[in-house]
């Protein structure tokens, strides 16, 4: 270890965004060797409030997905760490002249969502109760699960477990599949939703390195995935023409076919009866326009 370059690689603490950072910095450290990284985790303020979204949506001052970055974001500008690791769809879109910026997007995970049941059977049959705080999720259940209530549900993914299967409000959860496999959990999995059934959120399954822009990071190219660069970037321009935030009824999902990128797209606006899906293909070098026209595309559509 003598000799090596050490790189502070940010975190929040649970133990999704712990494992979900060392398969980043295992990977870092196998292209490197010359590297040595060193995890500082921390708590963002959306791991200590854990009221619903749309209460703390109604109080944010800014967008509320800065809730699950701000602290890790800070400690890169203070200089106390080198480099971030999020789940991307967390992240908030770039504002221009912003001194941090996404540097490289590590590859993929299974990027839709999932149905989890309790590890004992619930046996209250008529009042089937789904755990789901995202908009979009509640948006997209009720043609899939007519009679179902919802109820929100906060915590990382082990609390979130351990409230199902202590059994008494919830009959079931809908968390992404990404999580639940990175965590060794995909056994709990009891129904894989397509995205065409329900499409995921922008970015999902993606982790995102941040660093300061025009900062030193070339020992990231080796875990730049351009696949996911390319459908991240599509479907977060998606999201960022609409100006939403995390507890809007949006979605988006891109796929690559070769060079084609296929965007599928949700908007909602559930006061006004709103919900349209769509769908736009381009060249991949096109991204960002695809992700902004298809935005155009619901947002005006009659």
């Amino acid at each position: 270890m003598s000799g090596k370059k050490i790189i502070r690689v940010g975190s929040r603490d649970s133990a999704l965004a712990v494992g979900q950072t060392q398969l980043v910095t295992r990977a870092i450290m196998r292209f490197h060797p010359e590297i040595q990284t060193e995890l500082v985790t921390m708590k963002t303020a959306g791991d200590l409030n854990l009221r619903p979204f749309e209460e703390l949506n109604k109080d944010a001052t800014g967008n509320p997905k800065e809730l699950f970055v701000k602290e890790l974001e800070q400690a890169l500008l203070d200089g106390r760490i080198d480099l971030a690791v999020h789940s991307l769809k967390d992240m908030p879109a770039e504002r221009p002249n912003d001194p941090l910026s996404v540097l490289a997007f590590f590859e993929r995970g299974d990027p839709r969502d999932a149905l989890v049941l309790p590890l004992k059977k619930n046996d209250d049959s008529q009042n089937f109760t789904i755990g789901c705080s995202s908009a979009r999720r509640r948006a997209q259940l009720t043609p899939l699960i007519p009679d179902c209530a919802v109820l929100p549900v906060r915590g990382n993914v082990l609390t979130r477990l351990k409230k199902l299967d202590e059994g008494g409000e919830y009959s079931a959860l809908i968390l992404a599949a990404a999580g639940l496999k990175r965590l060794g959990l995909g056994h709990r999995i009891s129904r894989i939703f397509e995205p065409e059934e329900m499409i995921p959120a922008a970015g999902q399954g993606t982790l995102a390195c941040q660093g300061l822009r025009g900062g030193d990071y070339g020992y990231l190219d080796a875990v730049n995935d351009l696949d996911s660069q390319y459908r991240a970037r599509a479907e977060r321009a998606f999201v960022a023409r609409l100006g939403s935030g995390c507890t809007l009824p949006v979605a988006a999902y891109a796929e690559l076919r070769g060079t084609e990128l296929r965007l599928m797209a949700l908007y909602a606006d559930e006061e006004r009866g709103i919900y349209r899906k769509g769908t736009l293909s381009g060249s991949r070098e096109d991204a960002v326009k695809l992700g902004e026209n298809l935005a155009e595309n619901l947002l005006f559509s009659t």
